[in-house]
């Protein structure tokens, strides 16, 4: 597997919203894993196939479950990010979280049958992202869609990836809006 700078989790919990008690607290949590690029130095790659299949996997089966950890609960909404270093191509994080081998890890481990949704960005160290969730089963039920802002200080470098898994435990606290009509879809 690709190498390894450090990994950041991140839990979150809100009690309170809109001045209103959220009990249980509403809790969300991140686990992102700093990578070396695999194509770094390499010029332009026309098949990314190999790194994507040789790291991919393995990226999603350490993420998976510390996401899952942090979050001390099931998950009911869920999300992935790829922020690439300045010298990297949006085609390389792209690669390696819209793989099958990445995704079907975290959708086992959470009972999921949705798609992940996915925020890509290039940029510099301490770069803000915000990763979105949607419900792990229903992409349609509007309480889930949320998302969570993540920030590392020294990352990514230029030649790195930030490759992270979000989840939450229950939709966007005091959430009130009406389910989605078939109008609406």
């Amino acid at each position: 597997m690709v190498e390894i700078r450090k990994i950041v989790t991140v839990v979150e919990e809100t009690h309170s919203e809109g001045g209103r008690r959220v009990d249980p607290a509403a809790r969300v949590a991140v686990v992102a894993a700093v990578i070396q690029n695999p194509w770094a130095g390499q010029g332009f790659v026309q098949d990314l196939t190999p790194g994507i299949e040789a790291n991919g996997s393995d990226l999603g089966a350490l993420l998976a479950p510390r996401v899952l950890e942090a979050l001390g609960a099931p998950a009911e909404a869920f999300g992935k990010a790829a922020i690439v270093g300045v010298n990297g191509e949006i085609e390389h994080g792209s690669g390696l979280i819209h793989f099958l081998g990445f995704g079907n890890h975290f959708r086992r481990a959470a009972n999921a049958t949705t798609l992940l949704p996915a925020v890509e960005k290039r940029g510099p160290a301490g770069i803000v992202f915000d990763i979105p969730l949607k419900h792990v089963t229903d992409a349609t039920i509007r309480s889930h869609h949320q998302s969570l802002e993540v920030r590392i200080a020294d990352a990514p470098h230029p030649d790195e990836l930030i490759i992270a898994l979000a989840a939450a435990a229950q939709g966007r606290p005091q959430q009130r809006l009406a389910a989605f009509s078939p109008d609406q879809l």
